[in-house]
Order: C-alpha cells, then sequence, then structure tokens
C-alpha cells in the first residue's frame, strides 16, 4: 500500500476522448482515454428521435472540413493555413488554425440514413437520424 494514487474528479463539461487506432473488438481497460475540456467548443444532446452534435470551427469555410463517421465515431477535422507578405513593410505572418473533434455518438444510429450537416456563423451541426427500436422481446423461462 506505499502507493500514492491520487483522485482527480472529472469536470462536468469535460468528455472522454478515444486516441485512435482502436479496434470495438480491444478490452475496454486498453483504451487510452484523454480528458479534454471545451464547453463552448462541443455539444451533444439527443431527442428520442435524433442526436445532434455541434463543434465550433471559426474561421473555417464549409469545404476545408473534413468529417467521417465510421464505427460510432464522429471525427471532424478543419485546418486553415494564411500567409501574408509584404514587402514595401517588411511584414511576413504565417498563422494556422486546426480543429479536430473525436465524438462517440450515442444511441443507436439508422446508418442507412446520411446524417445531416450545416454549417452556420463557425458552428457545424450535424444532426443522426436514431434506429427505429422495435417492441422489446421477452424471453421465456422454462424450468429445470
Amino acid at each position: 500500500m506505499g502507493e500514492n494514487k491520487k483522485i482527480v474528479p472529472r469536470s462536468f463539461w469535460s468528455f472522454p476522448r478515444l486516441r485512435f487506432p482502436f479496434s470495438p473488438f480491444e478490452n475496454e481497460d486498453d483504451w487510452d482515454l484523454q480528458e479534454f475540456s471545451s464547453p463552448s467548443g462541443l455539444s451533444v444532446s439527443e431527442d428520442d428521435a435524433h442526436v445532434y452534435i455541434e463543434a465550433a470551427i471559426p474561421g473555417i469555410k464549409p469545404e476545408e472540413i473534413e468529417m467521417t463517421f465510421d464505427k460510432g465515431v464522429l471525427w471532424i477535422k478543419a485546418e486553415k493555413r494564411e500567409e501574408t507578405e509584404d514587402k514595401k513593410k517588411k511584414f511576413y505572418r504565417k498563422a494556422m488554425s486546426t480543429f479536430s473533434y473525436r465524438v462517440a455518438v450515442p444511441g443507436d444510429i439508422e446508418e442507412s440514413k446520411e446524417p445531416e450537416a450545416t454549417c452556420k456563423n463557425g458552428v457545424i451541426k450535424i444532426t443522426f437520424l436514431k434506429a427505429k427500436k422495435g417492441p422489446t422481446k421477452k424471453i421465456p423461462i422454462k424450468p429445470g
């Protein structure tokens, strides 16, 4: 018992992020979970029929965004590079903005329907349709 282990509380606004590559067949204990705290950067919500994901990507045009959905995980990546040079003023500026969000989409998603994605005012909104669930099937238990 000579080990000194510290317990760090998770923030209410933080979400776990999976580091890739990972396989759904791996042991959960082997997953490298990292926390990031970004309350204004990413939000996930749902209702009875849909799952909604919103991600902040200020200054990025929709054509500069790459989005993939595989094995229940949504990955949004965006990168913007700017270079400005003014020889009259001896001025040179190089700027880069990058965004990367990975989030496990909760619930059963309808695989046959494409998610709807819109981008407005620096926020991308993705809407997933949930799969329709049939009635719960009861399984009879036979004695012996």
